[in-house]
């Protein structure tokens, strides 16, 4: 039971490591091109970034229980 705890705490902090990870390449690259695209390429930037939050935040919140 010991490892699979310890297997599960890895791939969670790794999941939440990689949700940021991923947010902050997307700003990297929208502050790079200027925040300049269409208004769809807007809108999936931003719904997939609060995705992502809400997922980090899920994850964080169950390891604290």
């Amino acid at each position: 039971m010991k490892i699979r705890s310890s297997i599960i705490r890895l791939l969670s902090g790794g999941a939440v490591a990689g949700n940021i990870l991923f947010i902050l390449w997307g700003t990297y690259n929208g502050i790079n091109e200027g925040f300049q695209g269409t208004l769809p390429e807007k809108v999936s930037y931003i719904t997939l970034a609060l995705l992502l939050l809400t997922n980090t935040f899920l994850i964080w919140h169950k390891k604290e229980r």
